[in-house]
């Protein structure tokens, strides 16, 4: 008997019984019987090849084997994060160091700049002070020199008038005698005051003062010795006329002095308010200039302290992502493992057997159990008491313009030697008028030189002065210009740390997404699956589908 029950569409032939069917009715029976056995026995192999075919334990396996490639590479992406953050802790603590060893140089560099404008400053106002007080001192000396040279000049007038009487009374007093007046002239006031000169000044010896005065008394024994009174009035006379021209040059050279004193005090008070008036100026610029970097001190101080307190704060959250790291390679390590002899574990050819055995029916999709045809095929065997049949088995830089004029004359051919010699008479009488301008020029420029020679020196002060305030804001300006290089560079690293950061942070939020689907998926998966075999082994805690409303096509 030969039927057709192989789902690959062969054979499966039963021998004919050894024993001899006689009568047809027997044979009819017997092929009745043993066809339903047959077929169904047929349809079993059809119902366990279609189950291999779609075999939900594979399914299962496929899903876990995705799942431990996932976290493999789940594994690299963020082995390659976290190499990357080490790389910023690494990168932002080498800036961080850097930038609080130029801080802790830049402390130093302004509490020495500090210190050192301060004794400038100090020295400054010192020098300031004393130019203040040697100011004070010259104009007091002016003063008193003033004072001083006006008793001089009241003295010296007095003097010379009263000498000058004197003189004129001696002069009239020898005259007199001479001409043998003495009477008219002893009337005069000239005849008292020389009286009055020779008892209280005049340098003489007792007797030749008792002669003139007896003479300017009216006395008559002056007459036999009027030669010898005559040549003590001119011996006087000659002395006071010596002593009023040595008086008037002293006076002269006094006035000198004084004039010198005034002109040499004027020019150090001039110099010396130039000074104090620079000395000013640099202290206020000195006390700016120290405010300014009391500020900048502060403010080099409080970033220090940001840059120590964030340097901490990262080592801290470097350590912290380090032992995460080192926890989630654990946690990885173990759930590949786990992966993995769960894998090998369905794929045993045990499990696959004890699947088989506990699948219910074909349409189990998480565990296919293997169906056997062997007790229906005994059933036959035994019926025809023949042979055994064995269960199936299974294996994927010029010149003068004048003279310029005159050689244009002499060259036209339309003026005349007169014109000529006219421009020269006219030239010659120019040239000697601005000679004497030349001269009195002259004059006022050595006047207007010497000036300009102290006006010279004190520019020159002034020019040391602006020199050195140069020199220091130069070095200001350098040390602002590093500070600035120095604070783009760090503020150019910091935005590429943010940068950097910002992008690992947005790749790690994209992984932790897609890791979260794809854990919702399996979660549905499992879920799909444990409910299926609750409909097994628990139908209580099995929840059916929703229904779902059947379209037009499927409700007819």
């Amino acid at each position: 008997l030969k039927l057709k029950c192989s789902p690959h569409g062969q054979q499966a032939t039963i021998p004919p019984p050894p024993v001899s069917l006689k009568h047809p009715s027997m044979l009819s029976l017997l092929v009745h019987a043993l066809a339903p056995v047959v077929l169904l026995a047929a349809r079993l192999e059809q119902a366990e090849v279609a189950a291999n075919a779609v075999n939900p334990i594979r399914k299962v396996v496929t899903l876990l084997q995705d799942m431990q490639a996932k976290v493999t590479a789940e594994g690299k992406k963020e082995e390659a994060l976290y190499e990357k953050f080490m790389c910023y802790c690494k990168k932002s603590s080498g800036n961080l160091d850097a930038s609080l060893a130029e801080a802790n140089v830049k402390v130093e560099s302004l509490d020495s700049s500090i210190a050192e404008s301060k004794g400038k400053k100090a020295q400054t106002e010192q020098a300031l002070k004393d130019h203040q007080s040697s100011r004070n001192d010259a104009k007091e000396a002016l003063a008193k020199a003033a004072a001083v040279r006006e008793k001089e000049a009241a003295a010296f007038s007095k003097e010379e008038a009263d000498t000058k009487a004197n003189i004129a009374a001696l002069a009239k007093a020898i005259a007199a005698i001479e001409k043998g007046m003495v009477g008219g002239f002893l009337q005069t006031a000239a005849a008292n005051g020389l009286k009055r000169f020779v008892m209280e000044k005049a340098v003489l010896s007792d007797d030749s003062r008792e002669d003139i005065l007896a003479f300017l008394s009216g006395s008559q024994g002056y007459v036999p010795r009027s030669g010898e009174i005559t040549g003590i009035l001119k011996q006087l006379k000659d002395e006071m006329s010596k002593g009023l021209s040595d008086a008037t040059d002293v006076e002269k050279t006094a006035v000198k002095s004084y004039e010198a004193l005034v002109a040499a005090k004027t020019k150090e008070v001039a110099l010396l308010t130039e000074q104090i008036e620079e000395e000013t100026k640099r202290v206020g610029e000195l006390g700016v200039e120290i405010a300014g970097m009391h500020g900048d001190l502060e403010d080099t101080k409080e970033s220090l302290s940001e840059d120590t307190q964030f340097l901490a704060e990262l080592g801290t959250s470097c350590e912290t992502k380090t032992k995460e790291w080192e926890e989630i390679k654990a946690t990885r390590a173990d759930e590949l493992v786990a992966l993995a002899e769960t894998i090998k574990a369905l794929n045993d050819d045990d499990a696959l057997e004890i699947f088989k055995k506990t699948l219910p029916s074909p349409s189990a999709s998480f565990v296919q159990m293997h169906a056997k045809a062997a007790t229906l095929r005994s059933r036959a065997l035994s019926v025809l008491r023949t042979v055994a049949v064995q269960p199936s088995k299974r294996g994927g830089l010029p010149s003068e313009p004048r003279m310029g004029l005159l050689e244009l004359a002499l060259g036209g051919k339309q003026v005349g030697f007169e014109k000529v010699i006219k421009m020269i008479d006219q030239m010659v009488v120019t040239l000697k008028a601005e000679q004497k301008e030349d001269e009195t020029k002259k004059e006022y420029c050595a006047v207007q030189l010497d000036a300009s020679d102290d006006k010279k020196k004190g520019f020159e002060t002034a020019v040391s002065s602006a020199e050195a305030a140069i020199q220091d804001l130069e070095g200001s300006i350098a040390t602002l210009d590093e500070e600035i290089g120095a604070l783009k560079k760090g503020i150019k690293a910091l935005d590429a740390s943010v940068a950097e950061a910002t992008a690992q942070r947005k790749a790690e939020h994209e992984d932790f997404n897609a890791g979260m689907a794809e854990i919702a998926q399996a979660k549905k998966v499992l879920s799909w699956a444990k409910n299926r075999l609750h409909k097994f082994y628990s139908p209580k805690l099995y929840k059916a589908p929703p229904k779902r409303p059947l379209s037009e096509e499927e409700a007819m």
